[in-house]
């Protein structure tokens, strides 16, 4: 695969600006060199109304075309604020629409640099038609070619929809969306709030989930667009990227994960102790933090990584988690990414704030997202997996095509304090001092990962140091288990 690096950023004259010069720029910074073609350059809006006839610059506000990232090829637009606020009116929708569509007809990604004061207001109905025209063509190429959304400055009110129907949305410090304002916020509700707090990337990157990736500045945007496409195929009908395979981080595992299965630690240690170079791309790293995905590289091909993170929660499963990871599930099995499952997970939260909220809904897409894939599943249970959260973190039952278990994980319908309460509850009520006996009895009769490996629901037990091997073995043998090809869509979370 070509290195991509950034290119210096050419020195403009403001008066000799043309139509579209700032997203050239931004373009020309995401892009390998030289490698941009612009398409629909001297588009113009038709519109009369409001005196628009007498503004009739050329792009009509967004500046799109092909290029190439990484070598590979890919369709882009960029909005530019400084062109009729980059708002959207019927042309400036057709160029972006187009661009998406050819996208998916030609089996490419499309990235778009959202820079918007929202809909054309002297257009009308045409600028809403427009929006309704981009969303059908994001709609489109669901589940076709990876489709990224950059938020590099103001997005506003119907346009928000179409970020959200990509896959990864990329928010900056100085970005911020939102359905409303905060003028209609406060005209409608007394709210006083400004638009950072009301939909900055602090709101979306740690509260809604709507920002898959927050960052600085513009050239970190850009930097990690080129890092994220390199880990996905160009469309659902292309290969995986195949880099040399290295050898993982230097980490000793056996020393990552306490015994005590109440003792917190990061997963991504573990991750990073597994998989190529130790590099791993958190995807929501700051939203419902108690589970972890994000992409790496395991025998030089990517992967997808799902992991209950101990830190937080203690690696509950809750509402934001399940969704956070149904919708990260579905994307790569629409792509044909191989999913790597780290299991340390005590069960689903309890409380009526979680049942009100309708975790049983929002748990079964987690569940239905793993059992209804078709890319190679493997499971490694690292300490523990409990109750109906076992099953639903690709158990073996929900057609897992492998699960591993390190020597010390425990499998059960509950944890050992819990279940011996349950069960020798008589006995307790008059021999309370055995508790800890009757404790140690149900763990050894019905947890330890041996019991699981005997009746099958693990395939096989593996030491931490031994995991990387056994899955590299494992993923060799199923690479031909899903031929590339159009699978489903990815529905917004």
């Amino acid at each position: 695969m070509t290195d991509t690096l950034s290119v210096e950023t050419p020195a403009l004259d403001p008066t000799a600006l043309q139509p579209g010069d700032g997203a050239r720029v931004r373009l020309s910074r995401l892009l390998d060199r030289d490698s941009f073609f612009e398409l629909g350059s001297q588009r113009q809006h038709r519109a009369n109304q409001f005196g628009l006839d007498k503004r009739r610059p050329d792009t009509d506000g967004v500046v799109a075309g092909t290029g190439a990232i990484g070598g590979r090829p890919v369709n882009v637009y960029a909005q530019d604020r400084r062109v009729l606020g980059g708002s959207l009116g019927e042309a400036h929708a057709d160029k972006i629409a187009r661009t998406i569509e050819q996208a998916g007809r030609g089996g490419v990604p499309v990235v778009g640099i959202n820079d918007s004061g929202g809909a054309r207001i002297q257009e009308g109905v045409a600028a809403l038609d427009g929006y309704g025209q981009v969303f059908r063509a994001n709609v489109g190429a669901s589940g076709r070619v990876p489709q990224l959304a950059l938020i590099l400055g103001p997005c506003a009110g119907g346009a928000v929809y179409s970020p959200a129907l990509m896959d990864f949305t990329v928010m900056t410090d100085e970005s911020y969306m939102f359905l409303t304002g905060p003028r209609v916020v406060k005209a409608v509700t007394g709210e006083d709030v400004d638009a950072r707090s009301l939909g900055g990337p602090e709101v979306h990157g740690e509260r809604s989930g709507c920002a898959s990736f927050v960052v600085d500045d513009d050239e970190a945007a850009f930097a990690l667009t080129r890092d994220l496409l390199g880990y996905l195929p160009s469309s659902s009908s292309a290969p995986l990227p195949e880099l040399v395979p290295e050898a993982p981080a230097s980490v000793d595992l056996r020393d990552v994960v306490p015994v005590d299965g109440r003792e917190p630690y990061d997963v991504r240690d573990v991750i990073g102790g597994i998989v190529d170079g130790g590099r791993f791309l958190e995807v929501q790293e700051h939203w419902a933090r108690n589970l972890v995905v994000g992409f790496a590289r395991v025998d030089g091909r990517t992967v997808g990584v799902v992991a209950n993170q101990a830190k937080w929660l203690a690696g509950v499963l809750d509402l934001t988690a399940s969704e956070k990871g149904a919708r990260f599930v579905r994307f790569c099995d629409a792509f044909g990414i191989p999913l790597v499952v780290m299991v340390d997970v005590p069960g689903f939260l309890p409380g009526t704030a979680q049942e009100n909220g309708g975790v049983i809904r929002k748990g079964a897409k987690l569940l239905h997202a793993f059992a209804s894939a078709t890319v190679p599943r493997v499971t490694v249970v690292l300490r523990k997996a409990f109750g109906g959260a076992y099953i639903v973190m690709n158990s073996r039952s929900l057609g897992a095509d492998a699960v591993l278990a390190w020597p010390n994980a425990e499998l059960a319908v509950m944890g050992a304090e819990g279940a011996a309460d349950i069960i020798f509850r008589r006995q307790l009520d008059t021999e309370p001092h055995r508790r800890d006996e009757m404790v140690d009895s149900y763990r050894a009769d019905a947890m330890h990962v041996d019991l699981a490996a005997r009746r099958g629901s693990v395939d096989e037990i593996v030491a931490p140091e031994e995991t990387r091997d056994a899955l590299v073995a494992v993923l060799r043998s199923l690479r031909g288990a899903r031929q590339p090809a159009f699978v489903h869509d990815n529905l917004p979370q």
